[in-house]
């Protein structure tokens, strides 16, 4: 599914007067494709990734899923379009310490109503997708910070998402690990056919993506193809 923000505005309140976080922001990204959304801490990159992912509703604009604009959803029926269609890995691996590996991915499952016998094998691919087949039994503390962001990716696809919603996935990593998730993204977004949306801080990651949104101010700056093939 292509994700499609058009002329999208966000304001927040801030004492008696309202402060903008996003001014008019278009972007579009496409299935199989990896959009990469850079600037500084506070330009509007996580605000943007939240209105995509309906979880803050936008004062103006209009935010498509192909043809559906999830802004004019009732909180109801937005809820369920992002529990069916949307996958978010969130900055940080925020996993529950007390489950192992694959029953995190387990409870993206049942929080949609999926029998749970039925969606361990998929659990069980996605983990090994991942390269973490054989720590589908450990907790959190018994993985590294490489491992649990690679649980957390995981988690983000279990559900089949058209879009997948990505924060600052590498920031508490080193920069070998960083690359290495990085490279995953880019390698699941591509075989799975996903429309993957990453904002980051950090330019040198910029080489995976297909392409760059620049925002500064909630404002976008420019939006650039790479000319190289992702990776080189």
């Amino acid at each position: 599914m292509t994700l499609h923000l058009d002329a999208v505005t966000l304001t927040y309140p801030d004492g008696d007067r309202r402060l903008t976080a996003l001014d008019q922001v278009s972007l579009t990204a496409r299935p199989g494709t990896l959009t990469a959304v850079v600037g500084p801490s506070g330009s509007g990159k996580s605000s943007l990734l939240a209105v995509a992912a309906t979880l803050i509703t936008p004062d103006s604009g209009r935010v498509l899923l192909d043809d559906r604009d999830l802004a004019a959803l009732p909180r109801a029926e937005a809820t369920k379009v992002r529990r069916a269609k949307i996958g978010i890995v969130f900055q940080g691996a925020n996993l529950l310490a007390s489950l192992t590996a694959v029953d995190q991915l387990l409870v993206v499952a049942h929080l949609a109503g999926r029998n749970l016998a039925k969606a361990r094998p998929q659990a069980m691919a996605l983990l090994d997708a991942v390269g973490l087949a054989d720590q589908a039994d450990r907790r959190p503390a018994q993985l590294s910070g490489g491992q649990r962001q690679r649980v957390t990716i995981a988690r983000g696809l279990m559900n089949e998402p058209s879009l997948l919603l990505v924060d600052e996935p590498t920031s508490a990593l080193d920069t070998q690990r960083g690359d290495a998730v990085l490279a995953l993204l880019r390698r699941l977004t591509s075989e799975l056919g996903t429309t993957t949306v990453m904002v980051t801080h950090n330019r040198a990651h910029l080489t995976e993506a297909d392409q760059v949104t620049e925002i500064t101010d909630g404002r976008t700056r420019h939006l650039r193809a790479y000319a190289l093939s992702p990776g080189q």
